[in-house]
This record gives structure tokens, C-alpha cells and sequence, in this order.
């Protein structure tokens, strides 16, 4: 049994030793071990020419992790925070999105971005940030967010592995909130491959990182009080997206509710509703709901009316059952 956190760091500890290509890089995350100790003892095991410590520049972060790239190494640098992404987005959505065909395959880029995001635990302005679409709307980048700690580990090997930059996004409630059953050994979880979390025949909930461990309790709640069957598919990877289990389970239920930490407008939450559109259209029995954040900047306090809960999901999942 592992937290998330630990399981995070059990697979970078795994990988270095597998790969000495593989290294860290990022603000604090040697000598202090990381913002929220996940890269604790690294240094004292690989080694400052292996795990560095950077500037505080989250635009010399990715840019230096693209030219160790090119240069032979496989980098997997951090960003405190999803929002400080932001001040590099001109290297992400450059160089290290386009080297590969820039390049026309002479070059890989294999940079593995950790990134913690999501809301409800109270933290200051750009800490708590969910900008998924953001980067799935960035052609050349892969998209992967766990929701379970066995899905952590599996997920950042193969992630690591993965000749492709790869943006890899932690929960942040899920760090010491989400604790399961980890393999060991060598364990990898192929990308772009979605997981049942929990079987339902009236309705599936669609969602992602830590929603999906809310989206569980809402359908547990609702079949005790309701007698209703509730699915929940968990997307584990928004790019590339699993669109055959994403039909299948159009398929088995015919009503579908999409759930992100995001603002409304423009979420990735719009994107699934697209392909179901475009895909699965008769196999509907009713509209595609939407639970998502709001249409304004991630609050610094009272997160929880912001953040989609149990409360959000079970009036959506009765709203379309009514539909």
C-alpha cells in the first residue's frame, strides 16, 4: 500500500536505476527533496550532476530539459505548480512540442514535465490551476494525469520511457489523499488507455486525476439512495484520448456526465462531448452533462464551492436519468 506521493517517487528512484539517462531537474527538488518531498533522496542516491537544482525559471526549465534531450539525456523536470506553467509555455508549446518534427524524427525529445494541479486544498493564487485543455490543444505533447498510486508508477514509466514529451499531471489532493496497492518490480501502464474504476449500466461518468476518486463516492451514494448503476470511466489519458472505451461506454448506458476541476467554458470536458457527438450520437438516450468548475479564476479560498463534489455529480447523474 503506497500514497500517490510515494508511489511517484518510488518510479523516478526505479527509472534512474534502470536508465542513468534519466535525470531531474527543477526549483528545490534536490537538496530540500521537492515542494512536496516526492524527489526526497534522490540527490543523496544519484547525485547533483543527476538531480539539479534550478534557478527559479520555469522557461530555463524546459528549455535546458530540451537541449539535455537532444543532447542524449532523458530529463524529467518538475513545475512546482501547473499555474507557474504558464511562465513556460513558451518553450512547451515551441521547442519541446515541435523538436521531434522539427527535426523530422532526427531528434527525439524525451522530456517527461511533472506537473501538480487541481483544486480544494486552499493553497494561494496560481497554485491550484487545472489548464489540461490548455495543453491538449498543443499538437506533439502527450497528456497524462493517474488517478490511482498503481496508475502513478505505471504511468510515469511508461511516460518516461516514451521517445515523446510527455506532460505528466499529479493531483495535488491525491498525493496523501489517494492510497492503493502498487506492483513492484518493473510495472508500466501503456498511454492512452482508458480503466473502468467502476462498472455501471444506467449511467457513466467520464473523468480524470482526482475527480474520479469523487465520482466513485457520488455513484456509490446515488445507487444506495436511488438504485441506480453508475459507471465510471477514468480517461488516464487525455492525449492520446482512448476514444473505443470512451464509444463503449456510450454504448453500454446511452447517458454520459463529464466531470473536470476546469472552468466551463473551453474545458476538455467539451472535447469529450465533441467525439461523443461525432462517434456515439445514436447510441444517446439523452444530452451530455457537464460538471466543471466555474467561469472564473480558481479562488484562493473556499476551493470547494469552486471544485465539482458529490453533491455537483448525484444532482447531474438524476438530471439525466429525468432527461
Amino acid at each position: 500500500m503506497m500514497t500517490m506521493r510515494e508511489s511517484i517517487s518510488l518510479a523516478l528512484f526505479e527509472e534512474m536505476r534502470r536508465d542513468e539517462r534519466v535525470m531531474v531537474l527543477g526549483q528545490d527538488i534536490g537538496t530540500n527533496g521537492g515542494v512536496f518531498r516526492v524527489t526526497d533522496g534522490l540527490i543523496e542516491e544519484f547525485g547533483p550532476d543527476r538531480v539539479y537544482d534550478t534557478p527559479i525559471s520555469e522557461a530555463a526549465i524546459i528549455g535546458g530539459s530540451v537541449g539535455l534531450a537532444v543532447a542524449g539525456m532523458v530529463p524529467v523536470p518538475e513545475i512546482q505548480f501547473m499555474g507557474f506553467s504558464l511562465q513556460a509555455f513558451h518553450q512547451i508549446a515551441g521547442p519541446l512540442s515541435r523538436m521531434r518534427y522539427r527535426s523530422r524524427g532526427r531528434f527525439e525529445c524525451p522530456v517527461t514535465v511533472r506537473m501538480p494541479f487541481g483544486g480544494n486544498v486552499n493553497s494561494p493564487e496560481l497554485h491550484s490551476d487545472s489548464f489540461d485543455a490548455l495543453y491538449t490543444h498543443i499538437p506533439g505533447l502527450k497528456v497524462v494525469v493517474p488517478s490511482t498510486a498503481a496508475d502513478a508508477k505505471g504511468l510515469l514509466a511508461a511516460s518516461i520511457r516514451d521517445p515523446n514529451p510527455v506532460l505528466f499531471l499529479e493531483p495535488l489532493r491525491g498525493y496523501r489523499g489517494i492510497r492503493d496497492d502498487v506492483p513492484e518490480g518493473d510495472y508500466v501502464t501503456l498511454l492512452g488507455k482508458a480503466r473502468v474504476a467502476r462498472p455501471g449500466t444506467d449511467v457513466t461518468i467520464i473523468t480524470w486525476g482526482y475527480m474520479v476518486k469523487t465520482a466513485t463516492r457520488a455513484a456509490e451514494q446515488v445507487e444506495l439512495e436511488d438504485g441506480v448503476s453508475v459507471g465510471v470511466l477514468d480517461l488516464r489519458s487525455l492525449c492520446p484520448l482512448d476514444e473505443e472505451a470512451i464509444a463503449q461506454a456510450v454504448e453500454r448506458t446511452g447517458r454520459v456526465i463529464v466531470v473536470e476541476e476546469a472552468a466551463f467554458t473551453g474545458s476538455f470536458a467539451a472535447e469529450i462531448v465533441a467525439t461523443i457527438q461525432e462517434q456515439s450520437f445514436y447510441s444517446l438516450e439523452a444530452p451530455v452533462r457537464r460538471v466543471t468548475g466555474y467561469d472564473i479564476p480558481m479562488p484562493n479560498a473556499y476551493q470547494e464551492h469552486y471544485v465539482p463534489d458529490e453533491k455537483r455529480i448525484i444532482k447531474a447523474i438524476r438530471e439525466t436519468l429525468d432527461a
